[in-house]
């Protein structure tokens, strides 16, 4: 979880969710949002310089609305910090609207349903995207190690890109023509963990 606009987490890939949430559940974690399906859409300023370096200017809805500023991150051992700043609006087309009247336009559309636990001071969220099922674990490097084995998840594989990014290895791979990460877009396409690396 953020402290001081500061992110550290890390992202496993990881097919069975179902078997992740029976192990939270049998740890005592907490649910802290059932799941929800979410829209996020990543914005670019016009010479398309922000997302080359690292930045995201990203709006979200799910059963809120949020705006996110992102810088690029370090990575160590699969986990990436980064300085996030977040902040919830009240209206998602007005927010797009201001954006917009500010030289941003959008860059990446892309879906997903999250289910959002808090475990030993973290957050582990189960996400299920377009092109296959992660965790995300956010919370300081001492508790992400601790839950990733708690959980059994050493065997799994960790990745240092974003969503984006991920989707655009698999785009590049598979020579997918379309821009955007969403569930009808993915609609029969089989994606192994071989093609995220």
């Amino acid at each position: 979880m953020a402290n001081n606009y500061n992110e550290t987490e890390v992202k496993l890939y990881v097919p069975d969710l179902a078997a992740v949430q029976q192990k939270l559940v049998a740890a005592g974690a907490e649910l802290t949002a059932p799941r929800v399906y979410e829209r996020n859409v990543r914005y670019d300023n016009k010479e398309r310089t922000m997302t080359p370096h690292g930045m995201v200017v990203r709006l979200r809805q799910d059963s809120r609305v949020r705006l996110t500023y992102k810088d690029d991150g370090t990575f160590e051992n699969g986990v990436v910090s980064r300085f996030e700043a977040e902040v919830e609006v009240s209206d998602f087309d007005a927010m797009e609207t201001i954006l917009g009247k500010l030289g941003y336009t959008p860059y990446l559309v892309y879906e997903k349903y999250r289910t959002t636990y808090e475990m030993d001071g973290a957050e582990v969220v189960l996400d299920e995207m377009p092109y296959g099922n992660f965790v995300e674990i956010e919370g300081d490097r001492e508790a992400i190690e601790r839950i990733i084995s708690g959980l059994d998840l050493s065997h799994a594989k960790r990745f240092d890109g974003s969503y984006s990014t991920l989707f655009e290895r698999v785009r590049k791979k598979l020579g997918l023509e379309f821009n955007d990460l969403t569930f009808a877009n993915f609609k029969g396409i089989e994606v192994s963990e071989e093609v995220f690396s």
